[in-house]
């Protein structure tokens, strides 16, 4: 290797892998062609050598310690770049949100361009399990659900670990795509104590209700659907269902497990089945959602939609319905008959300045 071509190579790298090749997926330990790579360039830009460059050595030593720290599991969050073995994300100083187990922070990573997403981190490493169910739930829904609802879900980038290098301690996190514009159902309450308008609401509670039935097609229970976790798109009434930490699989001949965690402050959101920690089903989700439309409408609810929602509160899971998509076809039905055909209504979130 010239001179010539280790000061380009180090120069134009844009993560440790184009210097050093792949991480391995199989093994802890360094690649014997990525020491090969590291020792090539070390020897034609050692700042002890005629032709050395002090600054391009730096540079080449800081690309290797990450490298080996990726090989390694360590992802070195400290140092605001996370290596993997299909990429590396430059992570932002501070938290855009911090939620009930986990801290969200802003990366940008790059493919065939640069590309903004969200690093979430569990804080404490006793909830890996809350992020690794948020990663097989998402991954499930993707593969088994209906593809014109993916809109409806976070995309996940990539489920990865970080050990921590001092302790060792293992933490797993989840790398998001980024959404944009979104608002969740708690801010829309804080926007509108008294209530939004029940035609406003009823654009989030039919999204809703699509997104708990391609979950339910894909036998995911969602588990935790409160205010918090429910994100509005004012303008193009988009709905996404974030947070699947608490998410359970269904099995055809057994239903789904309990939902392993409550959200602490969202407990009055929950139907009984989950306190008392029997079985979840697709019912429990439509219970939840149901509270989340009734906290955002604030009682402005007409008769007919309070009794629309009181069937599908219903404490009994048994007693409630258990098809997402049959049930949007009868809220339209009472939709209808409320407010004539269905209007596209303009909403708007006020400016928090």
């Amino acid at each position: 290797m010239t001179v010539d071509e280790a000061t380009r190579a180090v120069l134009t790298a844009h993560d440790p892998a184009d210097l050093f090749g792949p991480l391995p997926t199989d093994t802890t330990a360094v690649p014997p062609a990525a020491v090969a790579a590291h020792r090539r360039l070390a020897r034609s830009l050692h700042p002890d050598t005629p032709t050395g460059d002090a600054a391009l050595f730096t540079r080449l030593t800081e690309m290797w310690t990450r490298y080996r720290k990726a090989v390694q599991g360590r992802l070195g969050f400290d140092d605001h770049v996370v290596v993997t073995a299909a990429r590396s994300y430059h992570v932002g100083p501070s938290p855009l949100a911090s939620g009930d187990i986990a801290d969200l922070y802003p990366v940008r990573y790059r493919d065939d361009h640069w590309r903004d997403a969200v690093l979430k981190v569990p804080r404490a490493p006793r909830d890996n399990d809350l992020m690794e169910a948020e990663a097989t739930a998402l991954e499930r829904i993707r593969e088994h659900g209906p593809r014109e609802a993916r809109a409806f879900f976070p995309r996940l980038v990539e489920s990865i670990r970080h050990r921590d290098a001092a302790t060792g301690v293992e933490r797993r996190a989840n790398v998001l795509a980024r959404w944009d514009g979104f608002h969740s159902l708690a801010d829309v309450r804080r926007a509108y104590p008294d209530g939004v308008d029940p035609r406003d609401a009823a654009w989030m509670w039919r999204r809703l209700l699509v997104a708990l039935d391609a979950a339910s097609r894909a036998g995911v229970v969602h588990g935790a659907v409160v205010p918090e976790h429910v994100l509005i798109h004012p303008e193009e009434h988009g709905v996404i269902l974030v947070d699947w930490c608490y998410s359970v699989t269904a099995h055809a001949a057994h239903g789904a497990p309990h939902i392993p965690a409550m959200v602490p402050h969202r407990k009055d959101f929950y139907p009984p089945e989950v306190a008392e920690r029997r079985p979840a089903s697709v019912r429990t989700d439509i219970y939840m959602a149901t509270r989340c439309v009734e906290y955002v409408t604030a009682g402005r609810l007409p008769r007919e939609l309070r009794s629309f929602a009181r069937g599908c509160s219903l404490p009994a899971p048994e007693q409630r319905p258990s098809d997402g998509f049959t049930l949007l076809i009868e809220l339209d039905d009472v939709l209808e008959r409320l407010y004539g055909p269905r209007r596209f209504r303009t909403f708007t979130m006020p400016d928090p300045h």
